[in-house]
């Protein structure tokens, strides 16, 4: 089964398109050959992902400041907390985690896990925007395995059902398949309703 998902949140990054040429970030120059490797390590991990130059880095900077510094703290808060999931989802001996996805998703925190990255980690703030970035935009390419992994994680925490991991998710896979042939059954139709409807936690379709 698999959860469909654009962003890693509800609430995308903006869309921010920008000339400014000086490229910084209160006060702290970006070297535009970093910013390079970060679009070349994000291309790697989700060719289809939008480019990523200096003049958008320091523009969503720009966007983050002016936010109340709670609001702030929330937009990089939710994105740290789904950074989270996926390194316990390749380290979740339960979880038989697509080679693909989690090479992808290796890459990823390989890179969250350098402090002195594009933006050094000691920065109050901007620090984890360059994290939080690619997160954002490299989310489609991971998002199938991630969504999985949740749904998975709240079954088992919620159900607890026994036996060893392949046991745990083949339970998980037969609960959450009866789940959606019952709401089909339930579905008349000229009734207006459609899976699509549903909530976006239980949007699956089989892999």
């Amino acid at each position: 089964m698999r959860a469909l998902s654009i962003y890693p949140t509800d609430h995308p990054l903006p869309q921010t398109r920008g000339t400014d040429s000086r490229h910084r970030l209160n006060g702290l120059k970006i070297d535009t050959e970093q910013v390079a490797a970060f679009d070349a390590l994000l291309h790697d991990i989700h060719p289809d992902a939008e480019r990523v130059d200096a003049a958008r880095i320091s523009q969503l900077a720009a966007w983050l400041l002016s936010l109340p510094e709670s609001e702030a703290r929330d937009v990089l808060g939710e994105r740290l907390s789904r950074i989270e999931e996926l390194r316990a989802m390749v380290d979740d001996p339960d979880w038989d985690c697509a080679e693909a996805d989690c090479a992808a998703v290796r890459k990823l925190l390989r890179y969250l896990d350098q402090p002195d990255d594009l933006i050094p980690d000691a920065i109050p703030l901007l620090g984890q925007l360059d994290d939080v970035l690619l997160l954002e935009l490299a989310w489609p390419a991971v998002s199938d395995e991630a969504e999985e992994y949740r749904d998975f994680r709240l079954y088992r925490e919620a159900r607890h059902p026994g036996g060893d991991g392949a046991q745990q998710r083949a339970a998980w896979i037969s609960d959450r398949a009866a789940a959606i042939s019952m709401l089909r059954q339930q579905m008349r139709p000229n009734d207006g309703l459609h899976l699509d409807d549903m909530p976006r936690g239980l949007r699956f379709r089989v892999a």
